[in-house]
């Protein structure tokens, strides 16, 4: 699973990736401060099952802290983007061809309107941060048709010469996109496009399959950055009721990146989508001062800085992952002792034999059956998994 945070430049975005990933990476107050796009390693929140089961897990990845666990997950921060990428403005082309393997896009826009179209500065207010959530949504449209309409006059003849089957096709062409079959079939169908003619799809047909596929692509969650500036909190609930199909979720990056450095550096203690933290450190008056200022004006109004709820939306609603726990009815424990020492996050409809095969092929291979560790009873092959499941697979030796 990969994550991709989007955005035009100057509203926080790399800032968002750090906070995300403690990567780094360069933030400056200019256009086009990311070219190359960084790559590190979100986490995501999950109610451990270590507590239900009277025991202390051992991560081997992430961490686990007070009975919650965080689980690693792969963010990509990309170039900044400006309107008309898809013709190659800005870094447009570079920007979209690093977003081809995203599962999920993080949009980050700056709530306060200090940032016009083009990524630069104004005065805060001046700009509606509305126009970027348009434009991001047209600029990505535009590139999937772009990828369509590539030799789709020859492409559509063939196919209907051949009497092909133009789904299968479609399915190959627009694999980079992570476009499966039963998507392309599920938006022909919604689109009632004609399968034995396609060469008589027309442009506004082409532009209504390229959208419903990035919908489905490329699920986008709204990040309102810089929620604590003056008017942003307003706008955010604007934008809510403007744009109802779509997850907009308040958040302070800078906030967020600041906490995890004092917590990192040992200064405080914070988990990542607390709303409070406790000073366990020698601070400096200037430290103490960001930091009542972020209790105060972020933590205490809004319940957290909203960038862990941003990727655990993402990870969650968006793309509706649930968190498996591999275990063993009589052991939780692996080869070296650790306790509980794996959590995968699943796509939706896994089921049992699918979790055998992702753990490890050989699983799938020789599977005999699985267990509901907490009820202690089999489970089908087809069983489809819920999150927070803690599962056992049993195979041949």
């Amino acid at each position: 699973m990969l994550i991709g945070v989007v955005g035009k430049p100057n509203v926080g975005k790399s800032t968002l990736f750090k906070a995300l990933t403690l990567m780094d990476v360069l933030i400056a107050n200019y256009p086009f401060a990311t070219i190359e796009p960084n790559k590190g390693f979100g986490l995501v929140r999950v109610e451990c099952v270590d507590k239900e089961l009277k025991v202390q897990c051992n991560p081997r990845t992430g961490f686990c802290s007070r009975n919650i666990r965080y689980v690693p997950v792969e963010v990509i921060d990309v170039a900044g983007l400006v309107p008309g990428a898809h013709e190659g403005k800005g870094m447009g082309n570079k920007f979209l061809d690093d977003l081809r393997q995203a599962h999920a896009l993080i949009h980050v826009i700056d709530a306060s309107g200090g940032t016009n179209e083009k990524g630069e500065t104004v005065e805060p207010g001046s700009y509606d941060p509305a126009n970027d959530i348009k434009f991001l949504e047209t600029e990505l449209d535009m590139w999937y048709l772009d990828i369509l309409h590539k030799g789709w006059d020859k492409f559509s003849r063939k196919i209907q010469h051949d009497k092909g089957n133009v789904v299968d096709a479609l399915t190959v062409q627009l694999s980079g996109l992570n476009a499966t079959h039963e998507m392309i079939s599920t938006s022909v169908e919604e689109l009632k496009l004609n399968v034995e003619k396609p060469a008589e799809w027309g442009a506004e047909e082409l532009l209504k399959l390229a959208t419903k596929l990035r919908i489905m692509t490329k699920p986008m969650l709204i990040a309102a950055n810089k929620m604590d500036m003056p008017g942003a909190a307003e706008t955010i609930e604007r934008l809510k009721k403007q744009f109802p199909s779509l997850i907009i979720a308040g958040c302070s990056a800078e906030s967020e990146l600041a906490l995890k450095e004092a917590a990192k550096a040992k200064l405080i203690d914070y988990l990542p989508g607390d709303s409070a933290f406790n000073v366990i450190g020698n601070l400096s008056e200037k430290q103490k001062t960001a930091l009542n200022f972020i209790k105060t004006n972020v933590l205490d109004k809004f319940g957290s800085t909203g960038v862990q709820s941003a990727i655990d939306d993402a990870v969650f609603k968006l793309l509706r992952y649930c968190a498996i726990f591999p275990g063993g009815v009589g052991k939780l424990g692996d080869s070296q002792g650790r306790i509980l020492p794996d959590c995968w996050l699943m796509p939706p409809g896994t089921t049992a034999f699918d979790f055998a095969g992702r753990i490890h092929t050989d699983l799938a291979k020789k599977y005999i059956r699985a267990l509901d560790v907490r009820k202690r009873q089999p489970i089908a092959k087809d069983h489809v998994l819920k999150n927070r499941d803690i599962i056992e697979i049993v195979s041949a030796a």
